[in-house]
């Protein structure tokens, strides 16, 4: 090194590292790949542009005005947020979808591992198992709310006789106020196929030396799976638990199915007002779009809260594979 050359090592480090210039060669081939890359992509950011961003500021304007479909939208500013606040069916639907999602989002998630675990088990059965768990999920949501009017019929539903085997005497689940919810999670627990196949295949990817040296050391299968299967497949976990609170926060078709279907009034339709149906029969029964557009904000707003709330208490609890601590 010559007495001249001032530059520190972590500089000169730097500047023999740094990559050649490319050739113009290699910067036109570089510009043709971009441009294909774009060209293969372009369908879905004019599908991105045309029906997702622009249908959403779209709306988002809509929320400051009030709107009927008929006549022009005329402005109003935040009326339509002040009206939220209002509202008392908001208040309503408020409590039965958050009650909703107490009791589902808890439950989804523990069948689907409960499941996933017995179907890691399973040896050569389970690929059957597997496609008979995800069937229902093939299942068209509205015929599942009429499932739910079958299964569910306090007077002859399947469930309710299937209790009387065992000398427990069925609930009203359709006419109960107090058991609709219930039953809606009930009938919702038959489409956790997607997260029993997702769970399942982080399971599969559990190195099995880690249950073996637990085992050398007395740890029984329980054990074992408190502390060695949850916490590896905690990413996975973590995003069916993510993805089954949105889902919940915005259950609509077999709740509307069911209880608020054509000659559907005599059930409880007050214990089965959703945060999403409502915000339908605003914009779709009562033609009031502006302050359904700001229901959905609303609601978008609330979600978007909620799960940035999750993946912040995510740093404490899940653990990914290589990730510095």
């Amino acid at each position: 090194m010559s007495a001249t050359d001032s530059r520190s090592p972590a500089t000169r480090g730097r500047r023999h590292a740094a990559a050649p210039p490319l050739s113009r060669a290699a910067r036109a081939r570089r510009r043709r790949d971009t441009r294909a890359a774009w060209l293969f992509i372009s369908p879905w950011v004019v599908g991105f542009l045309v029906f997702v961003l622009w249908p959403m500021l779209y709306s988002l304007y809509l929320s400051l005005t009030d709107y009927d479909v008929i006549n022009a939208p005329s402005f109003v500013g935040l009326d339509n947020y002040r009206r939220i606040a209002q509202d008392p069916d908001v208040a309503l639907a408020v409590g039965n979808t958050a009650f909703y999602a107490a009791l589902q989002v808890p439950l989804h998630v523990v069948l689907s591992l409960a499941l996933a675990l017995l179907l890691n088990q399973a040896g050569r059965s389970a690929g059957f198992f597997r496609t008979a768990f995800y069937l229902p999920n093939m299942t068209p949501p509205v015929a599942v709310g009429v499932l739910l009017l079958l299964l569910f019929n306090g007077q002859s539903g399947l469930v309710n006789e299937v209790l009387g085997w065992v000398g427990i005497d069925g609930p009203a689940w359709t006419t109960d106020p107090a058991w609709v919810k219930p039953g809606l999670v009930l009938i919702s627990l038959l489409t956790t196929g997607s997260s029993v196949i997702i769970l399942l295949a982080a399971l599969r990817d559990v190195p099995a030396e880690l249950h073996d040296a637990a085992r050398v050391d007395g740890a029984g299968a329980w054990r074992r799976t408190l502390q060695i299967t949850v916490p590896m497949i905690s990413g996975p976990l973590f995003f069916v638990t993510v993805i089954a609170t949105i889902t919940a926060l915005q259950s609509f078709t077999e709740a509307y199915t069911a209880y608020f279907g054509a000659g559907n009034s005599t059930y409880s339709n007050d214990a089965a007002l959703f945060y999403s149906i409502h915000l339908f029969r605003q914009a779709f029964e009562l033609l009031e779009m502006g302050y359904a557009s700001a229901l959905a904000w609303a609601l978008f707003v609330v979600i978007l809260a909620i799960t940035l709330v999750q993946l912040r208490l995510s740093k404490r609890f899940v653990y990914y594979e290589g990730e510095q601590r």
